[in-house]
């Protein structure tokens, strides 16, 4: 596969303090990777390195280019979206999307139209008066306009409902989303991202603790919940947590053979959320 981003040695300090660490990362054509990281972790300032926005420390290589440098290039290939819900509300519809088409050269006015033309939503009221359902439509209409090849989205979905949030992403991956394409997501909403993600990275305190394919993560990583006379007999096989909560003992490995678990209790896949919070609290 094709290495669209590269990032070696990549820093970024604001003062004295360092959001990013000498980040090492590669990012292939084709992938949706999930940037996971709590608050204040790195995640936006990752983002805005590759997207050109800041100047940063190290090497950093995005689709043959220096974000920083060549950043009016870079533009015509890359999409960012931060939220579907902050719309100019003082726009209407049809003067959003003469917007997009004055500032990216990659918008295809027809496109967006076609795609609106298969909703309820009118090009002649202005944003302020959709409903939600109809501003997450739109948003989609001008993303998948833009002949992208690399998405970025921050937060994406923050403000909206489980049934929108839900909705926006069907509908990327089955109107933009391509091999030829590559998304990057952020969201603290990690459970709902699990199962259309390729790849994740795990970023805390401007460092990168993990980054895998989800396949792998699948086979490596497991939950255990043992038989109550086979806790300790689990105990010592050094898992990397160890969680009780109604009087019910968990634990997660990294790496053990699912038949020598299994003999030890009910094995299954660990969540996202739960390896987030296992590798956040500490090795």
């Amino acid at each position: 596969m094709t290495n669209i981003i590269t990032a070696q040695n990549l820093s970024k300090s604001f003062g004295s303090f360092q959001a990013l660490k000498n980040v090492n990362l590669t990012i292939q054509k084709g992938q949706i990777v999930g940037i996971i990281g709590a608050n204040g972790a790195g995640k936006t300032t990752l983002l805005n390195s590759i997207l050109g926005l800041s100047a940063y420390d190290g090497n950093l290589d995005v689709l043959g280019f220096d974000p920083y440098a060549d950043r009016d290039e870079l533009v015509k290939q890359i999409c960012f979206i931060s939220d579907v819900a902050t719309l100019p509300k003082w726009m209407k519809v049809h003067e959003a999307i003469d917007f997009v088409e004055g500032v990216h050269p990659s918008f295809n006015r027809e496109k967006a139209l076609g795609f609106l033309n298969g909703t309820s939503v009118p090009l002649d009221k202005k944003i302020r008066h959709l409903s939600k359902g109809m501003v997450v439509q739109v948003h989609l209409a001008l993303i998948m306009a833009i002949d992208a090849k690399i998405l970025v989205l921050d937060e994406p979905t923050l403000g909206l409902d489980i049934i929108y949030r839900k909705k926006f992403y069907h509908q990327l991956l089955e109107d933009f989303f391509d091999e030829d394409r590559t998304i990057l997501i952020t969201t603290h909403q990690v459970d709902e991202i699990e199962n259309i993600l390729s790849h994740v990275v795990f970023i805390r305190e401007g460092s990168i603790v993990l980054t895998s394919d989800m396949e792998d993560i699948g086979q490596k990583w497991m939950v255990l919940n043992p038989s109550p006379d086979n806790i300790d007999a689990a105990r010592a096989l050094s898992p990397v947590s160890e969680q009780t909560l109604l009087g019910r003992t968990s634990f997660i490995f990294n790496g053990k053979s699912r038949s020598e678990l299994a003999e030890l209790g009910e094995v299954s896949r660990v969540s996202l959320s739960d390896l987030f919070v296992t590798l956040m609290d500490g090795e």
